[in-house]
Formats: C-alpha cells, sequence, structure tokens
C-alpha cells in the first residue's frame, strides 16, 4: 500500500476524524453538504459520538466525490497521544482494507498527526500471506493506496521518513520471525541478511570454523546437534565520524529450538520458530538505520544457531569453555539462548569499543509470567541507559518495563564443577538469567539485556497496529533510542 500526503485528494474512501463531543470536523463539511447531510446524520441518528475506537461508514449517493465515508471516533483531541493516532490509522485499514476499493484519505489536524496516522496505518496493512496457495480474491486486500491530508504536506512526510524506515525495519522482523524454520536456518538467515548490502550496510558471516577459533565452545555447543551450521552475523552501519565508537546491537537468534536434549513439551512447540526474535530486531533496526541514513556508528551481531536433538548434541551435565575463558556447566540444554548471546556480547567488546551495547532475546518463560505480552523486561546496572530505553519505549510504542540485577542472585547460578551453571531454579528465573549474561560484560561497560520472550510474538488480541503473530518488536524502540541519545 502506498502512502502519500496532500492538501486535498479525490479518493474512493474518505475518512474523517471525530473528536469525542465536537460533532462533525471542519474537513467533513464539504462532503457533508455534497451528500445532504448524511455525514451529520450519521453523527445524529446512532450511537456515534466520538469515542475512540468507534467508526461510521456512510455509503455516498452517486456524483459524490467518495463512494465511502468513515468516520473514526479519535476520543478527546488533548489526550490523543502518537498511540491514539497510529490506532487511528491502523482502525481505518482493518475496517477498509479488503473492502473492494482502491483508495482512500484521511484528514489529519497537523502535520504530526498526519505521519503518526499514518505509520498506524502501514503498521496494520502488514501480511504475511507467502505460503497460502488458494486464496480468493476477496480474501486479498484491495486497497493500493492512502493519502494522509495534511494543511503542510511536505513536513508531514518529513516527520514520516523516521517512522517509515523504523516501520520497514518492524516489516522485516515481522518476516523472518514469521518465517517457518525449514526456510530460515542459520545459513538463510544469515542470506537474508545479506541482501542488505546494497542499503549501504557492511555484511560479514563467521561460519563455525571461524567461531571456534575465536574459542565461542558455548554459542558452538548449541549447535552442535544441528546438522545446520551456526552463524556469526557482523552488520555495520557507518552513518557517523570515521573511527567514532559505535553502539552495538546484539540479537539472539536461535533459528529453531527443541529445547534439545532437555526436550520442550510438544504441544506449541512450533512457536519456538520465532525464538530468533532478537535477532530479527536487530537486523530490522540495522534496516531502519540504513533507510534513514541515521548519523551515528551502529553495529549489530546476531548469534545463529538451532538448538536440536542428537547423538552429538550438548547433554546435561557438560561442561563448555566460553570465548572470554569462563566455563558454564550445562544443567539445562533449553536455557541455550544465554550460551549464545554470552559469546557474542564478549565479540562485541573484543572487537570494537562500544558506547553502549544492548541485547535482545526472547530468553525466558519468566519474563511472561512476570509481565506478560505487554512490556519487554529490561535489565541494566545503568539509570542512565535504563532511563533512555523507557523513554524511548514509551514514544514508539514497544515498552520495557526494568527489573532488578544484584549480587544476591549470583549464589542461584553457582556450579560445583565450573565457573557458573547455565540455570538458576524456578525463582526469578530472568533475574538470573540476566546475571549470567553480565558475568560476560565488562567492567565499565555500558549495558542493557531487553528480554523480549512476552513481546516478540503474541497470540489473541492485539493493537490494531499489530496485525500478525510475530509483532516485530525491537526496530521502532531502538531506532528512536538512537535517534534520541547517539545522533
Amino acid at each position: 500500500m502506498k502512502i502519500t500526503f496532500a492538501e486535498s485528494a479525490k479518493a474512493d474512501i474518505a475518512a474523517f476524524i471525530v473528536d469525542e463531543g465536537d460533532g462533525l470536523p471542519a474537513a467533513a463539511a464539504a462532503l457533508d453538504k455534497a451528500s445532504g447531510g448524511l455525514l451529520s446524520e450519521a453523527l445524529e441518528g446512532g450511537r456515534f459520538d466520538g469515542k475512540t475506537g468507534q467508526q461510521a461508514i456512510v455509503v455516498l449517493p452517486k456524483g459524490a466525490e467518495a463512494r465511502r465515508a468513515v468516520l473514526i471516533g479519535g476520543g478527546k483531541a488533548k489526550k490523543r497521544d502518537a498511540r491514539a493516532l497510529e490506532n487511528i490509522g491502523a482502525n481505518l485499514i482493518k475496517a477498509i482494507a479488503s473492502s473492494g476499493f482502491k483508495s482512500a484519505s484521511i484528514a489529519a489536524p497537523d502535520a504530526e498527526s498526519a505521519a503518526r496516522v499514518a505509520a498506524g496505518a502501514k503498521l496494520a496493512a502488514y501480511r504475511f500471506d507467502t505460503y497460502f496457495t488458494k486464496l480468493k480474491p476477496d480474501q486479498k486486500p484491495s486497497l493500493s493506496g492512502l493519502t494522509v491530508l495534511s494543511p503542510d504536506p511536505k513536513a508531514a512526510k518529513a516527520a514520516y521518513g523516521p517512522l517509515d524506515a523504523a516501520t520497514d525495519g518492524t516489516y522485516l522482523a515481522r518476516d523472518l520471525v514469521n518465517l517457518p524454520p525449514n526456510d530460515l536456518y542459520p545459513e538463510s538467515f544469515a542470506a537474508k541478511v545479506k541482501e542488505l548490502a546494497p542499503l549501504g550496510l557492511e555484511v560479514e558471516i563467521l561460519g563455525e570454523k571461524q567461531m571456534a577459533k575465536l574459542g565461542m565452545g558455548a554459542l558452538l555447543g548449541v549447535g552442535q546437534g544441528s546438522v545446520k551450521e551456526s552463524q556469526l552475523g557482523i552488520i555495520k552501519w557507518n552513518g557517523g565520524k570515521a573511527g567514532e565508537d559505535p553502539v552495538i546491537l546484539v540479537g539472539k537468534g536461535v533459528c529453531f529450538d527443541t529445547g534439545g536434549i532437555s526436550l520442550k513439551p510438544g504441544p506449541n512447540m512450533e512457536n519456538m520458530r520465532g525464538d530468533m526474535g532478537g535477532a530479527a530486531a536487530v537486523v530490522g533496526t540495522m534496516r531502519a538505520l540504513a533507510q534513514r541514513k541515521a548519523k551515528v556508528n551502529v553495529v549489530g551481531l546476531i548469534g545463529l544457531v538451532e538448538n536440536m536433538p542428537d547423538g552429538n548434541a550438548i547433554r546435561p551435565g557438560d561442561i563448555l569453555r566460553s570465548a572470554s575463558g569462563q566455563t558454564i556447566e550445562v544443567q539445562n540444554t533449553d536455557a541455550e539462548g544465554r550460551l549464545v548471546l554470552c559469546d557474542v556480547l564478549w565479540y562485541a567488546q573484543e572487537h570494537f569499543k562500544p558506547k553502549a551495547i544492548v541485547d535482545l532475546a526472547t530468553l525466558t518463560g519468566a519474563i511472561v509470567v512476570s509481565l506478560g505480552h505487554h512490556h519487554a523486561g529490561l535489565f541494566t546496572d545503568s539509570d542512565d541507559l535504563a532511563a533512555e530505553l523507557t523513554k524511548a519505549g514509551l514514544a514508539e510504542g514497544e515498552r520495557v518495563w526494568r527489573l532488578p540485577l544484584g549480587a544476591e542472585y549470583d549464589v542461584q547460578i553457582k556450579s560445583k564443577f565450573a565457573d557458573m551453571r547455565n540455570i538458576g531454579g524456578p525463582a526469578a528465573g530472568s533475574i538470573t538469567a540476566a546475571q549470567f549474561l553480565k558475568r560476560f560484560v565488562k567492567e565499565g561497560v555500558k549495558w542493557a539485556h531487553l528480554d523480549i520472550a512476552g513481546v516478540a510474538w503474541v497470540e489473541g488480541e492485539k493493537a490494531p497496529t499489530d496485525p500478525s503473530w510475530a509483532s516485530g518488536y525491537g526496530p521502532r524502540l531502538l531506532s528512536r533510542w538512537i535517534a534520541d541519545n547517539y545522533e
């Protein structure tokens, strides 16, 4: 769906935002008059009063400038924030995308509002129907264009630019998470990352032999039960000053997680196609930064593995040597994400001088118990970094909630045979996982861990901007965080 901005436009469907309690907006007056007051009648004759989420569709007479008019409840204008504006655009798309009409317009009061409405519409227009072979025409979207009307289209387009880039990053992250594991495995994931090079990203892929030379025994241990070769993706965006230290993003990329020898229960195991959501978020963010030509140096690192049960798979009781030299007793092979991340985090610090590191991972089921599906868990010792990420998350609707770290949790990952064990028992499972990762972060390095297990994919009712099983969480948050603090 193509999105454009203009002062006026002819379209099959004309949509208008109605403020709660304010009646028909001025932008709709001409169409109302031309239709003999049908729009006013829709307000007066029903229970529509502009409350958030309300919609009224009006069939217009022949000869009218549009075929349909849609009145959308905007709620109280003074309380309408970015999320509300995005939801207005999203709800419009949900209502008309498959209506049979090809074009639509929606009037927004100002440039910033227009940009947010457009972003919401684009987020809602996402579809993942690659594998359907028998879709009927009426099951496919008919809408091909949306014009967002604004008093200053040029300013609206400028405001939309970074939102559009982040939304494209979200689309990419959704696609990656939605792909089935027979088509998305470490090597094919790496190949998709290489396809981003024309945007100006530098992409390097390390294979198992190269990682073995680097001593990445933890990451390689996770993947050794799979016939698919593990990979390390290194993605660079050099938009800042030459030689300036980069921001580093690290993503867990377990392309499928059976649990290994500690096999997961069968029901819902298919959802483990999404256990690479952290890597998808990093790749989507790197795409967004390149698209908007961000004035900053950023490195994205993704550890790509498959965790499979096999005669060659790691066993509970095995001791792995990480790239840092620290040893890890494996007590549960399903606590594999931290084994991947610890080696990638170490690589990040050994090969770069990071201004800050943020890692993202669908790491623990415990975070879902703690926070449900509305916040990612945030772990950091840096109050400044916590505040930055929290602010960015609120601004873009990808929220985080800070949980504690502390030496008192270390006792739970103490091992009798190695420097640490990879599980900490049932209590505080997300915290002990973060505490494990902290052992691989050098003193003085600004680092945060985001546990996105509850937000990377969500079953059931969700926000109107999130129509897919995979949410694509991450690119909007990270792109905004980088823009606000490092550009």
